[in-house]
């Protein structure tokens, strides 16, 4: 356990200060903005497809350094799956931080893993999920903000 949270913080903390796919994606096939009041992180992401697969995916925005890096790995994450994928990874990463009897799938979860232990901390459990929230809203059109609210 000591080494998981190990991992999450230097994960976090290159994440938070180097957060990758950090721009605007010019020509996005689909984009949302999430907010989370409670924290004040915000994000755009946007997201190119090529057929259903995710071509590129980015994101800009303010955030606490969870926020930041959750955002960042999932862009790391998403390039190359499919809107299924995807939506499988959504459930699977807010399952993983919400619910207390969820056994994570650890393999398909990869370096986002390292996330359950925010689960701990209710309050940062919104800012990790902001991203995923963001992500499904891309997904399905939603042309309202995301929010952790």
């Amino acid at each position: 356990m000591s080494d998981l949270r190990e991992l999450y913080q230097e994960l976090v903390l290159d994440h938070g200060k180097s957060p990758r796919n950090f721009r605007v994606l010019e020509n996005p096939d689909a984009e949302s903005v999430g907010y989370n009041p409670l924290c004040g992180d915000k994000l755009v992401l946007f997201l190119r497809f090529e057929d259903d697969r995710v071509a590129d995916i980015s994101f800009q925005g303010i955030g606490c350094a969870i926020s930041t890096a959750s955002a960042s790995l999932l862009t790391e994450t998403l390039r190359g799956k499919t809107r299924a994928e995807a939506a499988e990874l959504i459930e699977e990463f807010v399952a993983m931080l919400t619910n207390d009897d969820s056994e994570p799938d650890l393999e398909k979860l990869g370096k986002l893993a390292v996330f359950d232990g925010v689960k701990d901390f209710p309050v940062r459990v919104k800012c990790a999920t902001l991203p995923w929230r963001t992500l499904e809203s891309a997904l399905s059109g939603n042309e309202n903000d995301a929010t952790t609210e």
